[in-house]
């Protein structure tokens, strides 16, 4: 059995997109899905681009992808990876194809002399939990994700001046 990790090309927008939907389905947030397969690819592959993308194939076969990009920290002063999307399909966990798209992001920082590799998960998530604090990762309870979007960012846009 063999893992391979590749960049994404642009003949793989239709595998990404595909990822996406099982991921939404995975965290029961399928309706909330309103991107396409064109804004994802739009967003990988324009220059420069503004998301990167790692397909994790298992004997050949699509198995995973992580979607990530750049962050920054002021009081570091070096960018970092935030993973946007991490996904392996069910029929490919338990083979460590999750650890290596983490390993290989980490590896990227690492080379790259960024500060950090960051990501949020679901409180529910107590499997991804357990598997992020294996390798390390520190679950930060203090710090809450703050998000405006839809109506409320529409009209504080309007009206927050």
């Amino acid at each position: 059995m063999s893992l391979a990790i590749r960049v994404a090309r642009p003949a793989d927008s239709g595998l990404i997109y595909s990822f996406v939907r099982e991921l939404a389905d995975y965290e029961k947030l399928a309706t909330e899905v309103v991107a396409t397969e064109r804004d994802i690819a739009s967003a990988l592959f324009t220059s420069p681009p503004r998301i990167f993308c790692d397909i994790a194939e298992w004997n050949g076969e699509p198995a995973g992808f992580s979607i990530w990009f750049l962050n920054y920290s002021t009081f570091r002063g070096s960018h970092g990876i935030y993973v946007e999307d991490l996904f392996v399909r069910p029929a490919y966990r338990g083979r460590g194809i999750g650890k290596a798209l983490m390993a290989r992001l980490a590896q990227r920082c690492v080379e790259e002399g960024w500060a950090r590799f960051e990501w949020a998960l679901l409180n529910w998530n107590t499997p991804s939990i357990a598997f992020y604090r294996s390798i390390g990762a520190t679950v930060m309870d203090e710090w809450k994700i703050c998000r405006l979007s839809g109506q409320a960012l529409q009209a504080f846009a309007r009206e927050g001046t």
